[in-house]
């Protein structure tokens, strides 16, 4: 197999050791590793997002980690474009694009095309939210069957999320998301992607959780914390969804100690990461499982 016509997909839960795996990789096969977790490309949120540390970046060449700032949105469209451009960059050098991350979304965007839904203003999205919190889900859900019967045995009855979306999206493009998803544009053929998935057992995930947090006190994230709240960020935008941002800040402001601050975090940290692989389960079926730990093993799978 000609890797140099491949693109190598890395997906795991948080603490996995993706990183350190595909560092290990892009020194062998000549690669360059490109950034797929939606948290790892704000600048100012080094420690909390576990980004590659700087004898990381000396070691192989890095993209799309901490090139967009914390008062911004990145949205999954926003990456793909970037994405692309980086990947006929590499290309270009005869590299070999390796993209690691723990974002599903955004591995979802570029195997199978992104949907272009008109955005819709927030007075509407607000509205809908209201309703379904007012009438409860199962009244919300009949009204979504009545303005778009085509989601029936598409979208669980209890999926409050996705009920929400379906709904807002045929009220105001009077379009139903099915026949949006039909219109899904793929950018890269998918017989050129080699999808591997970091299978890790939960117990030595959850040792590797506790270590990590550890390490973020030991490394900075309280300092990291102040200076993020000093910017002032909107609260709807997704890097206040970093975790620790919430936990520290309580900290600071003596509404909680030291050790429950920790203990917060590597409980959220150790749900995401369930969240990741309940995703893992549904989403990649033809992902192959490999162990990041047998650099040899997964070469000899690759050629």
């Amino acid at each position: 197999m000609d890797l140099k016509s491949k693109i190598i997909l890395i997906y795991g839960p948080t603490a996995s050791g993706k990183s350190n795996f595909a560092i290990k990789l892009a020194k062998k096969i000549k690669g360059e590793i490109i950034n797929a977790d939606s948290m790892q490309v704000y600048r100012q949120l080094q420690i909390l997002t576990a980004r590659p540390k700087k004898n990381d970046l000396k070691k192989a060449k890095h993209h799309l980690y901490g090139f967009y700032d914390v008062r911004k949105k990145c949205s999954s469209g926003e990456w793909l474009k970037h994405l692309l451009k980086k990947i006929k960059e590499i290309r270009k050098r005869k590299k070999v694009p390796i993209i690691v991350g723990g974002t599903g979304l955004y591995f979802k965007a570029l195997t199978d095309g992104l949907v272009k839904i008109p955005n819709i203003p927030m007075k509407v999205r607000n509205k809908i939210r209201l309703m379904q919190k007012k009438i409860g889900q199962k009244k919300f859900y009949n009204k979504l069957l009545k303005i778009d019967p085509l989601i029936i045995n598409k979208i669980e009855k209890n999926d409050v999320q996705r009920s929400i979306r379906a709904y807002e999206i045929k009220n105001f493009t009077k379009i139903s998301i099915l026949n949006w998803f039909k219109k899904t544009k793929k950018y890269i053929s998918s017989n050129q992607f080699i999808k591997l998935y970091i299978d890790y057992p939960r117990e030595s995930l959850i040792n590797r959780i506790n270590l990590r947090v550890d390490d973020m006190f030991a490394n900075g994230a309280i300092e990291e914390v102040k200076k993020f709240n000093k910017l002032k960020v909107k609260k709807e935008n997704s890097s206040n969804k970093v975790i620790g941002i919430k936990e520290i800040t309580n900290l600071l402001n003596k509404q909680s100690t030291l050790e429950q601050a920790k203990d917060l975090i590597a409980i959220k940290t150790r749900q995401y990461a369930k969240r990741q692989v309940t995703w893992a389960r549904g989403q990649m079926h033809s992902w192959q499982k490999i162990n990041p730990k047998n650099l040899s093993l997964t070469l000899k799978k690759l050629k």
